[in-house]
């Protein structure tokens, strides 16, 4: 499978546009909703939508491809980063310069928006310690990439095709 570029930095765009305004948004939250966002749509249509490929680590989740799409973001006036505080710790938080366009299937927005929904509110150690049960995390070492094979294994809690 082939990393899907231009998918993933629309998709980035619009979880920003959508979350940007929340205290708790930062560069955790934001992972974690990317991973569960394709891992998600795996689970229910059989394939990756951006085909990034996700690595166990000990704070969460690190997407492979986040660094280099942010960077570039940043170089070209998409989007801008700051350190912040947040209670006694420093939330890393990306803010939208441009509006995006929005280029997504009804499957496509409807898997983004239910992961949006339900995980956007909470901070990164929640988040984390949610990513962690999931079986695919559960399943993978630190370092290593994550196998959304384990899917299937999810529990109730995470698997949307026991709903």
């Amino acid at each position: 499978m082939r990393f899907n570029r231009e998918k993933y930095i629309d998709l980035i765009l619009y979880i920003l546009s959508q979350c940007h305004q929340k205290p708790n948004f930062g560069k955790t939250v934001l992972c974690s909703i990317l991973y569960f966002i394709d891992f998600n749509y795996y689970e229910l249509y059989g394939e990756l939508l951006t085909n990034e490929t996700y690595i166990k680590s000990k704070r969460g989740i690190r997407p492979a491809h986040f660094r280099e799409i942010s960077e570039e973001l940043i170089s070209k006036n998409y989007l801008y980063f700051r350190k912040e505080p947040y209670y006694n710790r420093t939330i890393y938080r990306y803010y939208l310069i441009i509006i995006p366009n929005l280029k997504f299937s009804q499957n496509e927005l409807e898997i983004i928006n239910n992961a949006i929904s339900k995980l956007s509110n909470e901070n990164a150690t929640t988040i984390t310690k949610y990513a962690k049960k999931d079986s695919p995390i559960n399943a993978a070492e630190f370092g290593e990439p994550i196998d959304f094979r384990y899917v299937f294994s999810r529990g109730d809690e995470y698997s949307l095709i026991n709903k």
